[in-house]
């Protein structure tokens, strides 16, 4: 049950056909999808039925988590899991238990404004790491909705990073 694939390596996500400008990256960054099938396919799937299909991942829903890329600038997309709670979204960083992290966590670290889509609803939403108790809040939360986390805990080798993604307003980011 992976987040996100080596569709991350070249960054991570927004809305449009490759090739073209997205008005939904706020910034005209050109959406590039990713390089791994599963990903792309997902992405466009859930996108194109405003989740109604494509919102799994191993029967696990997944959010579309859309982010610009950090070296490139580019608009990237990711299906993530879903953990919210009180109008806040969780990105999760597990990458699957794999030993390093997914390529969108660098992104929001370098850019942490970005949007996510949930079902048919798009949302802007400002990242931002977290810490010691609060992590252990989101935890509870992450491993109650998907069991796995705990493997990836143990087989990841590292301290898997998470994300509280809060709502923000696109007028935020100018100033």
């Amino acid at each position: 049950m992976n987040e996100s694939t080596d569709a991350e390596a070249a960054d991570a996500a927004t809305t449009g056909p490759q090739g073209t400008r997205s008005a939904e990256a706020g910034r005209g960054a050109e959406y590039v999808p990713s390089p791994s099938d599963r990903v792309r396919d997902q992405v466009a799937r859930y996108e194109a039925t405003g989740g109604a299909e494509g919102g799994e991942l191993g029967g696990l829903p997944v959010i579309i988590l859309t982010t610009t890329g950090a070296r490139s600038g580019n608009t990237r997309k990711n299906p993530v899991m879903r953990v919210e709670q009180d109008g806040v979204y969780a990105a999760i960083a597990s990458y699957a238990g794999k030993p390093e992290n997914p390529q969108w966590y660098y992104n929001l670290l370098a850019q942490p404004y970005a949007t996510v889509q949930d079902g048919p609803r798009l949302r802007r939403v400002r990242a931002r790491e977290v810490y010691d108790e609060e992590k252990q809040g989101w935890w509870a939360v992450a491993d109650a909705l998907n069991p796995n986390y705990v493997r990836y805990r143990a087989t990841a080798g590292r301290d898997i990073p998470i994300l509280a993604l809060e709502p923000a307003e696109w007028a935020d980011e100018v100033g």
